[in-house]
């Protein structure tokens, strides 16, 4: 096997970890130039198509969720986030690492996800600057009991 085919396989690996699967729908919201642009493409190679912006119009099956610390405020963004969702969908959100620019406490994200009604199912390292956290809408969260 070439480096390139494990180099992809790995990165094919981490959106299937993070719960991602083919024909899925998935928004992107907090694009920048900062992004981890090898988990982008992991998830597209998994879901079998490109993400779809902010500007999307219908129901997504999953939101991956960029966010800074001077992004505004987190529980408005995580609300507005499952608007987009199927019930039952997931949002990722990533957060830049510690020590990274617009680092997110810990505390601010527990908060702000109790506060939009979500629960944290997974935290995960998905690159050299960013964190991730896998939320699960309420009836998501119920259906995992």
């Amino acid at each position: 096997m070439s480096a390139t085919a494990d180099h992809a396989e790995e990165r094919t690996s981490l959106a299937a970890r993070l719960g991602f699967q083919p024909e899925q729908v998935v928004q992107e919201i907090g694009f920048d130039d900062d992004v981890d642009q090898e988990l982008r493409e992991s998830i597209e190679e998994v879901i079998g198509s490109d993400l779809v912006d902010e500007d999307y119009d219908d129901v997504a099956d999953a939101v991956v969720l960029w966010f800074r610390d001077d992004d505004g405020d987190l529980t408005d963004a995580l609300v507005d986030a499952t608007t987009y969702i199927e019930e039952g969908g997931t949002i990722l959100l990533l957060t830049p690492k510690t020590g990274r620019d617009g680092y997110v406490e810990a505390s601010d994200i527990a908060e702000a996800v109790s506060t939009a009604g979500l629960s944290q199912t997974k935290s995960v390292s998905v690159g050299k600057d960013w964190s991730g956290s896998r939320l699960a809408t309420p009836k998501a969260a119920k259906s995992k009991r």
